[in-house]
């Protein structure tokens, strides 16, 4: 069987440990996600957290209050608002900050809600200034001033709206303002999951594709999730082609390692990227201190895809850090390359 087959999606093997999500990915995606809180594996204080002000609502009848989750891409927060309308049983709206560039764009989308629905804005941090500033209001006295006219002779109309709920999720909690984080009453911090954790969410998962995973082949693809579900779902599929057309089936532990040596996902579930940032800091420039547009350079990457993409990881583990002259390689980066670590302040400080 040609080697063409073993691709059944579209992707390239560096986008496999990759936190972002395409339209291929978020369909695929979205046949694994839970429908329930209780369903939901991990998080367990946000989980609790976000039951209890569920319970609270659906007790006394009225909208919860509006709900911020914060944390890396892949973690659940989509899912978690997906739970939150379901728990409610009400209807999701979705969009995101980003495909709002106007106050209009929101005005449009708020005074079609209905009693008790969802909106879920993503990435809100990203919503264009004046639609923030119109939110502010919908949020808190469930009211759309709409704008009816143009320079002195323009009035405002206001609209009551039916209470909702507003669920945001963000990469970047930083990047809020005040005075919209303060008008959420739950805040939930998404964490990494622990291989444990991630296990669970693998285990789940190959029973709902149907596939026979085995408790060490899951523990193997967990270990090189980067303590992200997303990421683990997407490296099961990996393993479930390479077990369908090269082995006999079975999610066994030899299909696991044979498949993420194929897609070059090393034991720490580091890259090519990744790889090539570690090689170029420990054997070109001696372990640093480097400027992040040099290294990008050495690696033939933007130096926007090192900082966002590879970087995080590198730091989280331990293997590369962050300078004021610049990245340095950590010991820990010489010795997952199988190099000598040099003397000196090199490789700590710079």
């Amino acid at each position: 069987m040609a080697d063409e087959e073993l691709v059944t999606e579209r992707f390239d093997a560096e986008s496999l440990v990759r936190t972002a999500a395409d339209d291929v990915e978020r369909a695929a995606e979205a046949a694994l996600r839970p429908r329930r809180l209780d369903e939901f594996v991990g998080q367990r204080v946000v989980r609790d957290q976000l039951s209890l002000v569920l319970q609270a609502a659906r007790a006394r009848g009225r909208a919860p209050d509006h709900v911020l989750l914060s944390g890396p891409p892949g973690l659940g927060k989509t899912t978690l608002a997906m739970i939150v309308a379901a728990e409610l049983g009400a209807s999701l709206r979705v969009t995101s900050g980003p495909a709002i560039q106007h106050a209009g764009d929101l005005a449009a989308v708020l005074s079609s809600l209905e009693e008790g629905e969802v909106l879920f804005l993503d990435e809100i941090h990203r919503l264009a200034r004046p639609a923030e500033e119109l939110l502010y209001v919908a949020m808190e006295d469930f009211r759309v001033d709409v704008v009816v006219g143009k320079g002195a002779g323009a009035s405002a109309i206001p609209l009551a709206l039916p209470p909702f709920t507003v669920v945001g999720a963000t990469t970047r909690a930083g990047l809020l303002p005040a005075p919209l984080r303060d008008r959420f009453g739950f805040t939930g911090h998404l964490d990494f999951y622990a291989t444990e954790e991630l296990e669970r969410v693998l285990v789940r998962s190959a029973g709902l594709l149907g596939v026979p995973l085995a408790g060490e082949a899951a523990a193997e693809i967990a270990s090189r999730s980067r303590g992200t579900p997303r990421i683990a779902n997407r490296l099961l599929r990996r393993v479930r082609d390479w077990a369908e057309v090269r082995g006999d089936g079975t999610l066994s532990l030899a299909a696991a390692q044979s498949a993420l040596e194929v897609y070059e996902v090393d034991e720490l579930g580091l890259d090519r990227l990744d790889r090539a940032v570690l090689s170029a800091l420990c054997t070109r420039f001696g372990g640093g201190p480097v400027g992040l547009t040099t290294l990008a350079v050495a690696v033939g990457e933007e130096p926007e895809t090192v900082e966002t993409v590879a970087e995080p990881f590198l730091v989280r583990e331990g293997l590369v850090g962050r300078t004021p002259r610049g990245r340095v390689a950590l010991p820990a980066a010489w010795e997952h390359l199988e190099l000598p670590v040099p003397p000196g302040p090199g490789t700590l400080f710079g």
